[in-house]
């Protein structure tokens, strides 16, 4: 969503760099730069101008701080991403949970915003973390909106409070208020209500959204916006927060190719803190919301710390330790390895996704957008179509067997022999970098400590032969004949 504004910042940086020694003049012409890149983002005017009058303030006021020879660029970034930082809310903030159980959060915003299917990412969020969730149907409004809760509860295995059809017929507040007895009785720990919304603010969707609020108390209550609005997310969110009022946003839609300025507005312009994101279709394409990784993502530095979260969950402890001793000992990374590699990282999302949390995903915007999402799905049906014997030794694979494979796999067998050399060339480099070897373009790596070998250890090395000297006397030194 943020690669323009990415992009532009990037500019920006790039011009101080090659400065060197930055003046005051440099710095105004990258704020103007800064701010031109906000304003096309649909940021808001009046965060733009706050934003960019505390940047340049504070920019100007270290710049004669600032030795020569060092990066003064970088310090000049540190300001910015500070500031960034904290327009977006500064810091990530939790649910508040009830100190008597159930905690009630309370699901607020307009018709198409993804509230009912955030409500069901938000239950496996927490169910995910022990919490045992149930949602309620309050929409009775939107034609389907109680079946969909149904559909997308039990999709995540969440039981679902839905006592009334829906489509306009029962008393959403009366269905909020049973929903939270009934969670009580059934001792869950976590209510989430699904509330009706409008295609605009008006009088009868604040009405309601007050009355089940005054009748269920929410510990929480969450503004549900599409980020593909624009500045319409910034006024409806403001009359939201004169209306009903609400605790925190969360941000639907954030994977889109809108300009995003919403997200760099609503949090400043409510004092109200984004509290999560949704970044795709995908039940866990959901996350808490951090300012300081999404200031990072927009200067162009990626978001590791997320990225290596998502890891943490796709890779099980048991496979990651296997691999470890695997190559600790010396043995072959094999297909079978490799597979469970795939499979692994196909639960982290799209590889566009992951490649763009990389720090300078924004210089690669070509290669991503470009990247063949269904190759790796090619290559996984190659490996499956082989023999658990072909997996552990690819010696094996002979013209016959390859054809076998690339019949089984819908592939043409060039494509088996490109697999096959690929990891056959990963395989050896692996070796190399186990014993110690160098590979080409990075610099040699030490051997690996004796502990870490297999049983055995490695084979040693042979020692150069001395070469011996041609006097008697001094030869018979060298061979220790002498004392």
């Amino acid at each position: 969503m943020f690669q323009t504004l990415t992009s532009r910042f990037a500019g920006a940086f790039g011009t101080l760099r090659s400065r060197g020694k930055i003046s005051e003049k440099d710095i105004e012409l990258a704020i103007e730069e800064i701010r031109e890149a906000l304003l096309e983002a649909d940021v808001a005017l009046a965060v733009v101008e706050s934003f960019t009058e505390n940047v340049q303030n504070h920019a100007l006021e270290i710049l004669p701080t600032l030795q020569a020879g060092s990066n003064q660029a970088e310090a000049i970034y540190s300001v910015v991403n500070k500031e960034l930082t904290e327009i977006l809310g500064g810091g990530a903030r939790r649910i508040r949970f009830a100190k008597k159980p159930p905690t009630v959060i309370m699901l607020a915003g307009l018709q198409g915003a993804g509230k009912t299917t955030l409500a069901a990412k938000l239950a496996k969020f927490y169910k995910d973390q022990g919490e045992t969730p149930i949602l309620i149907a309050s929409d009775l409004q939107r034609p389907n909106a109680v079946n969909q809760l149904q559909v997308v509860g039990q999709s995540v295995g969440v039981p679902v409070f839905a006592p009334e059809p829906g489509n306009g017929i029962g008393n959403p507040v009366k269905v909020a208020r049973d929903g939270v007895q009934f969670a009580t009785s059934k001792l869950h720990s976590m209510v989430i209500i699904d509330t009706a919304g409008r295609l605009g603010v008006d009088a009868a969707l604040m009405q309601e959204a007050i009355a089940i609020r005054d009748a269920v108390t929410p510990d929480e209550i969450l503004f549900v916006v599409d980020a593909m609005i624009g500045q319409d997310a910034v006024k409806t969110a403001q009359a939201f927060q004169d209306g009903v009022g609400f605790d925190g946003v969360v941000i639907t839609k954030l994977d889109g190719d809108a300009r995003g300025g919403s997200a760099l507005s609503i949090a400043a312009l409510t004092g109200r803190p984004i509290m999560f994101a949704s970044v795709g279709e995908k039940i866990s394409d959901f996350d808490i919301f951090y300012p300081e990784r999404m200031a990072s993502r927009i200067l162009g530095m990626g978001d590791v710390a997320t990225l290596a979260e998502q890891a943490k969950k796709a890779f099980d402890g048991d496979t990651a330790k296997k691999l470890e001793d695997k190559f600790s000992s010396g043995e072959d990374f094999t297909l079978d390895d490799f597979l469970e590699q795939l499979e692994a990282m196909s639960k982290m999302g799209s590889m566009g996704k992951l490649l763009s949390m990389l720090p300078g995903a924004g210089q690669m915007k070509k290669q991503i957008e470009n990247f063949d999402e269904s190759e790796i799905t090619r290559t996984k049906a190659i490996v499956q179509s082989m023999t658990p014997l072909e997996r552990r030794d690819l010696k094996v694979l002979n013209g016959s067997r390859r054809a076998r494979i690339a019949t089984g796999s819908g592939r043409k067998v060039s494509d088996v022999n490109a697999l096959v050399d690929k990891f056959t060339a990963a395989q050896k480099m692996m070796k190399q970098m186990r014993n110690g070897g160098s590979i080409p373009g990075m610099p040699p790596m030490p051997p690996m400590p004796s502990g870490m070998r297999g049983p055995g250890g490695a084979a040693k090395a042979p020692q150069k032969k001395k070469s011996k000297s041609g006097n008697p006397a001094k030869r018979a030194l060298e061979n220790g004949s002498i004392s």
